[in-house]
């Protein structure tokens, strides 16, 4: 493998989708966002009614990306992380953001109040990043601020330096 995986996660809003695509045009990495591979797929196991979205079928999305993510090179985009093998990430950024503004981001996408209330308490309790350190090894699961397009910038210069000095020590 030369180029390594890395897996951005977070609630819905914080910036994973901004922050992938514009890392993969940077680097050249592939970006894949799970959410549209699950819909392009069909990979679903039911609907939820209460959140009104489809269940994803877990097996199903590990077994379609399982030979890109032998390859390498992959940028991953996902809320959480528990049902991707351990061994597929190099390293994992859990986005995090202030409260008010994910408010105002998933209130424009219309979420309803159900579903707003508990990814704000999911943001709130950090639930995702606890997620990624009970799924990875504490070494590479990190937090990244999502909040504000300088913070956007900051990540991205701090993750290609990283990318660099994966390729270096593993090439």
């Amino acid at each position: 493998m030369r180029l390594p995986n890395i897996l951005f996660m977070g609630t819905p809003g914080v910036g994973k989708t901004t922050l992938g695509k514009e890392l993969a045009s940077r680097t050249g990495l592939t970006y894949t966002n799970v959410g549209d591979l699950a819909q392009e797929g069909q990979l679903y196991d039911g609907f939820e009614e209460e959140y009104e979205c489809p269940i994803l079928d877990e097996d199903r999305v590990v077994h379609d990306l399982e030979n890109k993510m032998k390859e390498g090179g992959v940028i991953v985009d996902y809320h959480g992380c528990d049902f991707f093998p351990e061994l597929w990430f190099h390293i994992v950024f859990v986005l995090q953001i202030d409260n008010s503004v994910l408010y105002t981001r998933l209130e424009k996408r219309g979420y309803s109040v159900k579903k707003l209330q508990d990814n704000i308490q999911c943001e709130i309790f950090q639930i995702l990043y606890e997620e990624a350190m009970a799924s990875y090894n504490y070494e590479i699961a990190h937090q990244l601020p999502s909040n504000v397009p300088e913070e956007l910038e900051n990540n991205l210069d701090q993750i290609m330096k990283w990318i660099e000095q994966w390729i270096k020590d593993n090439n």
